[in-house]
């Protein structure tokens, strides 16, 4: 897997979780992301922007392109391992990989515990899904699930209260988010499933005052994810 771009590179490089392989580097840049790379014993190549421009997925690659091990993905007894009060994001049939990128660097900006995806009709961490998130991803546990309704039991059986991120629930603010708390944030088109819904303890929505009647997935995550942390303090 390629991950371009400043930020992206240098908390790959900066993560334990990760493994850069090599990383090509602008001709004439010379900085802390070299120094770091050198330290950690990577291969650096300097190269023309043009030989970049082709390794780069979508032209936003600031100099910097390196390769990389496949995403690590966890266990769900990782995320809740060592943690009384867990607070993590359960993402339902996400396909957008720009959702998918601001959802991890929102999350772990917010300091939420570990993110679960599905293996079946859910991006998975992709190079854009790590370009997306701004180097984000490399310090966020994701576990990655055969079933999020077996996953959702599960964390109900460890004491976490399962809530579903959807329009027609109690206003978001007025539900008591203060425990080890799981949110579930559904597809871009679908929402969440049904049955998914009618696993989880409670649905709590976001007040719209617009006239538009939904937010994007990322967006409605970010501002859920910061409702928590304010009830948490």
């Amino acid at each position: 897997m390629k991950i371009e771009g400043r930020n992206s590179v240098y908390e790959a490089l900066k993560s334990d979780d990760i493994t850069v392989n090599s990383l090509m580097v602008e001709k004439g840049m010379s900085n802390s992301i070299v120094a770091l790379a050198r330290s950690k014993g990577v291969k650096v190549s300097f190269v023309d922007k043009s030989v970049l421009d082709k390794a780069s997925i979508e032209g936003k690659h600031q100099g910097y392109v390196a390769d990389v091990t496949d995403f690590n993905y966890c266990q769900l007894e990782d995320i809740l391992e060592g943690n009384p009060t867990p607070f993590v994001v359960i993402l339902d049939n996400l396909s957008d990989p720009h959702n998918f990128g601001s959802i991890i660097r929102a999350c772990e900006c917010a300091g939420v515990d570990g993110i679960i995806i599905g293996r079946n009709r859910q991006v998975a961490v992709t190079d854009t899904v790590v370009r997306t998130s701004a180097g984000a991803v490399a310090h966020m546990k994701i576990a990655r699930v055969t079933n999020i309704n077996n996953a959702i039991k599960q964390l109900q059986s460890s004491g976490v209260w399962v809530y579903a991120l959807d329009m027609d629930g109690q206003e978001i603010t007025s539900a008591n988010l203060t425990g080890s708390i799981a949110l579930v944030v559904g597809s871009e088109g679908d929402g969440i499933s049904a049955y998914t819904k009618q696993c989880c303890d409670g649905v709590v929505s976001l007040k719209l005052k617009g006239k538009v009647n939904s937010l994007n997935a990322s967006v409605a995550c970010g501002i859920a994810v910061y409702e928590v942390i304010r009830q948490r303090g």
